[in-house]
């Protein structure tokens, strides 16, 4: 999931009229399952919003007009948050605070929907409603809290490598590297060629946001460490966290990840891997296709993420539909979720944005595969994703991985402290 909403939806222009009102067009009864912790039944109709991260490529709107066209007295109007993911959380978790009606339909990264759930921010969707049988198992656990359904999957994520296939060629390098020594030994062959001179080897999400959480687990995890346990219990002060978070230590001191390489967010990072600044570069799908725009346009491909030994684990990432306990016309608004999230739409975000997409098929449709070649790679990231710490604290975890990761990544804390204090911290906002 890139950890902010610049992978944005596109339009729905491939569907047919037909198939659009099929998917758009449910029933709206409030049955029992559909009642929500903090609302009643899913009634109303008429006006809604969509709150999400700012739409960095245009096709978001394209896809709301589709649907006011089709529904002139249930318009949507697009609310765009700031890109980055913590700004998002905060204006949506101030929304809930004050009760206000102003959010309907809110685009949620995946680890906030047990958060959400349990402070009754959100409601408890009907099951029956969605074809949860047709989405990719994991995906479909991020919308759950405890034994009820709060969320709606609408886009998966899973980070990947992207590198410069015409570069390692040339160098020599048949195959892209599934160890973190592999590819710094293949960034070292790599810069000795006339047409990498200034380019730096590698760079992920290293500025202190929820990037970096993302970024610091994956490592962790890919050392075989983990933040928290299966049951939430903070365990990330071990002899494998230390390896992780030593490869990106390292990897900031000896200029594998450049200077600038801290401050990245996703976008920046895009930037830099498009224009000829990165061999390597860990990022989501959404990339795919925006370099194919670019000047390294056939000159690149993607991996999965190295690990300490062999191929890493990717932090799963992606966006859920959920509905605000507080919003007005919740029939209106259950039926353009089920709309924006179907399988018709999400086969044209593919097509139109890279999105990884929640349903199965998808993955192995083959005339996907063949205009899509990186569709194998994204199904194996997402299926051995690690999530990030399913915890009702959310934001007091991410904040402290944040907070101590980059002390360290900046060296004004060594490795072993930083973990120990993040121990500590995760302790405390866990309660365990």
């Amino acid at each position: 999931m890139k950890t902010t909403t610049t992978r944005a939806f596109p339009c729905v222009g491939l569907l047919t009229v037909g198939a659009l009102l099929l998917t758009a067009c449910g029933s709206s009864d409030g049955g029992g399952s559909g009642q929500a912790a903090g609302a009643g039944t899913f009634e109303g109709r008429g006006p809604i919003t969509f709150v999400a991260g700012k739409d960095t490529t245009g096709a978001i709107q394209p896809m709301l007009d589709r649907w006011n066209k089709l529904h002139p007295k249930e318009k949507v109007t697009f609310i765009q948050l700031p890109t980055d993911a913590d700004a998002q959380r905060q204006q949506m978790i101030q929304n809930a605070e004050t009760k206000s009606d102003a959010y309907t339909v809110l685009s949620l990264d995946v680890v906030w929907t047990s958060e959400f759930a349990a402070h009754q921010w959100i409601d408890r969707l009907p099951e029956q409603r969605f074809p949860l049988d047709k989405m990719l198992k994991p995906v479909v656990e991020t919308a759950r809290y405890r034994d009820g359904l709060y969320a709606v999957p609408a886009s998966s994520d899973g980070g990947m490598l992207y590198y410069r296939t015409d570069l390692l060629k040339k160098a020599g390098i048949t195959k892209p590297p599934t160890t973190w020594a592999e590819l710094k030994a293949d960034c070292a062959k790599v810069k000795k060629l006339p047409e990498a001179q200034g380019m730096s080897c590698y760079a992920g999400q290293f500025q202190k946001y929820e990037g970096l959480t993302v970024n610091f687990a994956e490592a962790v995890n890919s050392a075989g460490g983990v933040i928290t346990d299966a049951n939430g219990k903070p365990d990330v002060d071990t002899a494998q966290a230390r390896e992780g978070l030593d490869f990106l230590v390292d990897s900031v001191k000896d200029g594998t990840i450049p200077k600038e390489g801290i401050t990245y967010l996703e976008e920046d990072g895009r930037q830099a891997f498009q224009s000829g600044k990165l061999v390597f570069h860990r990022n989501w799908p959404y990339v795919y296709s925006l370099a194919g725009k670019s000047d390294i346009k056939g000159k690149y491909s993607v991996a999965p993420l190295p690990g300490l030994n062999g191929p890493g684990s990717s932090s799963l990432g992606g966006h859920n539909l959920a509905l605000s306990s507080f919003a007005k016309n919740k029939a209106t608004a259950l039926d353009f979720m089920k709309f924006f999230s179907s399988e018709e739409n999400t086969a044209t975000f593919l097509k139109e944005a890279s999105l990884a997409p929640p349903y199965a098929s998808l993955y192995d449709d083959k005339a996907l595969v063949e205009q899509y070649p990186y569709l194998p790679v994204l199904k194996e990231s997402i299926l051995r994703a690690v999530p990030r710490p399913r915890v009702v604290q959310y934001g007091d975890v991410t904040s402290a991985v944040q907070r101590e990761a980059y002390a360290a990544l900046t060296g004004s804390k060594s490795i072993a402290q930083a973990l120990k204090d993040l121990q500590e911290a995760l302790q405390k906002s866990t309660g365990q």
